[in-house]
């Protein structure tokens, strides 16, 4: 019985997957559960598992578009899964290529026709079609530049469709190009970033943060925090508790616009921006208020690590109400990051660098960071969104007492 395999729904909303890869062959024996393909959605890339055991025979090829619901391979329940070698099959192979390719060795070609002879005359070496010469007029090129791949050396229409204008003097070296189809993943990213930019009236406002009160207290519980909860302590549970606090005292920067409405959120989803083996991807924190510096710690672990494994599903990539986005780990010393609508704020980390500033009159070294917030205008206003990053200027300067109470071992659950 051949089982038809149609494309699942992963999530709402979603009507649309890519097949990115297949990771098995036509005619291969697939287990059931095995994985058996790479599907890009617009919000991430997920495994197709196979349903049941048998054949497969592939009904799409790699990097088309299906809907869901549609069929895209057939297993053969009936088959028996191979036991022996498939040295033989190879050799029935080959041996019918071979075959193939002396009968097509033996085909006499075609005599050319008198018209044809004509067309080798009229069409000579770098002389365009009447189709390429259009498209070659419209690039403002000269068929001369281009070298044709048509008989006696003719510059045919798909030559001027793929042909360049220069691009100056050639210099000595290689100069080879690749192509490659974007993902549908990243495809929609590039969408969103447009399209935040379009529809957005955004702003960036920076700050900068002495980052020596998370220095020490890193230094002094880290092993301890580690060895108790089995998770680093790192610097995103102090900016995730941070922004916390400032959406407290800035509702609105927890917003966003839904037509002539403005919604404010009580709740705090935050989204973080995590690079995953297909591009940037955005998993979000639920209910980060509820969260101590080791829930926020294990959750950025494991959205992280299911990110890097493509294993991040739909619904963790869904909603958010703030974001961020730690450029630091990159190098990275200054930014205007985009917002990720439709949320109206998206908080940009940096690195650490350690700089000369001034401390009580006299100049100290100090591991600094810039600290950038881009937001929507619309519904932030300035004297917002500056107090909202000093805020967590503040919090970052100040942890022991803004983000734990005076009470670090409480705090760090040791």
């Amino acid at each position: 019985m051949a089982l038809e395999m149609k494309v699942p729904s992963p999530g709402e909303s979603i009507t649309e997957v890519e097949i990115a890869q297949w990771l098995v062959e036509d005619g291969d024996y697939v287990e059931k559960d095995q994985a058996i393909a790479e599907v890009d959605s617009d919000k991430a890339t997920l495994e197709l598992p196979a349903e049941a055991s048998g054949i497969i025979t592939l009904k799409a090829e790699e990097g088309d578009a299906v809907q869901v619901g549609e069929v895209v391979c057939l297993i053969d329940t009936d088959a028996e899964k191979p036991g022996g070698d498939s040295s033989d099959k190879k050799e029935e192979d080959s041996k019918e290529d071979k075959d193939k390719a002396e009968a097509k060795t033996e085909t006499p070609s075609k005599p050319s026709t008198p018209d044809q002879k004509q067309d080798d005359k009229n069409y000579a070496s770098g002389t365009p079609s009447p189709a390429a010469k259009k498209i070659l007029s419209e690039k403002d090129m000269d068929a001369k530049d281009v070298q044709g791949s048509g008989k006696n050396g003719r510059v045919t229409k798909e030559d001027a469709v793929n042909a360049k204008p220069s691009m100056g003097t050639p210099g000595n070296g290689t100069r080879s190009e690749s192509r490659s189809k974007m993902s549908m993943l990243r495809r929609k990213v590039a969408e969103r970033l447009v399209s935040a930019k379009n529809e957005t009236a955004m702003l960036t406002t920076f700050n900068e943060a002495d980052m020596s009160a998370i220095f020490n207290l890193r230094k002094e519980y880290k092993e301890d925090f580690k060895a108790k909860h089995g998770v680093g302590l790192g610097f995103m549970s102090f900016f995730t508790l941070a922004v916390v606090r400032a959406l407290d005292i800035y509702p609105a920067v927890n917003s966003m616009i839904d037509g002539k409405e403005m919604i404010t959120y009580d709740y705090k989803d935050i989204s973080i921006a995590v690079s995953g083996p297909k591009g940037l991807m955005v998993p979000v924190m639920r209910n980060v208020e509820n969260l101590t510096f080791r829930g926020v710690e294990n959750e950025v672990k494991r959205l992280a690590l299911k990110a890097r494994d493509g294993k991040i599903t739909v619904d963790e990539m869904t909603g958010g109400t703030f974001t961020i986005s730690n450029g630091g780990v990159f190098g990275s010393m200054l930014s205007t990051p985009i917002i990720n609508p439709p949320q109206s704020g998206i908080l940009g980390m940096h690195n650490i660098i350690e700089r000369p500033v001034a401390i009580d009159g006299k100049v100290e070294i100090r591991p600094m960071m810039y600290l950038a917030l881009s937001y929507d205008h619309r519904i932030i206003d300035g004297k917002e969104s500056v107090g909202f990053l000093v805020a967590i200027k503040e919090a970052l300067e100040s942890p022991e007492e803004l983000l734990m109470d005076n009470n670090v071992k409480k705090a760090l659950e040791l």
